[in-house]
This record gives C-alpha cells, structure tokens and sequence, in this order.
C-alpha cells in the first residue's frame, strides 16, 4: 500500500512540473532587449502552427563573432490528439562574445518556391 501511495505521489509531482513548465513558456516581446553572458545559451519563443505549412527561419546572418544558432524545437500547446492545434517554436542561441546584435525571424507561407517572409520578429541581442 505504501508503495503505490508512494507511486501516486511521485507520479502526480512529475505531471505537475511538466504542465507548470509547459504554461510558462511564453512567446518572446521583440520589443525587450535580450541581455545574455558570454557563453551562456538563451531562447527565442515565437507562436508557431506548422501543421498549416507556415514555418519561422532565420532571416539574413548572424553575427558569429556575437551569437551561434544552436537548434531549434516545436511544442505543442493545444490538447493531445487534436488535430491543428498551434504551440510554440523554441529556438536556442549560444552567446559567443561581448557586443550588441539582431536577430530576425521570418514566418514563411507554405511553398516550394523561395519567397518573403509574410512576418518577421526582430529582437535584440546584448551580450555582456
């Protein structure tokens, strides 16, 4: 009995740490400068539905000499098994040395064709 009360416990702790975390992820304010320590890794958040065929990408280059792109993630934030539903791109950045940069993302339409952004983020990156 006590193992499975035990079970229950440790079971309902790790649901709620992994919806708390999950609500408090919020999109990126670009209006809000990014201030980040060399060395240290940092994220973008922007809403994202790439079941639509719309996608975020990065948008002319980055100044390596500032920030590296490290990879990026999508999260679903809609109901499991629902069809459609949005969430978020999760896009992570490494700060590489001392100075001020930008970095723009773009949400492309659904096409094989290159085209322009229909939207873009601009944010700002310091790096101390």
């Amino acid at each position: 009995m006590k193992r499975f009360l035990y079970a229950t416990l440790v079971l309902a702790f790790l649901l709620t740490a992994c919806s708390s975390s999950q609500a408090e992820l919020q999109p990126t304010n670009p209006v809000a400068a990014i201030e980040a320590g060399a060395g240290k890794e940092f994220t973008l958040v922007l809403e994202s539905n790439p079941t639509t065929g719309y996608h975020w990408e990065i948008v002319g280059d980055l100044d390596g000499t500032v920030v590296e792109f490290i990879g990026r993630e999508y999260q679903s934030t809609s109901e499991p098994g629902l069809a459609g539903g949005g969430g978020l791109d999760i896009w992570t950045f490494k700060a590489v040395g001392a100075g001020e940069t930008t970095i723009t993302l773009g949400h492309y339409p659904p096409s094989n064709d290159p085209v322009d952004p229909e939207e873009t983020q601009t944010f700002t990156v310091v790096v101390k």
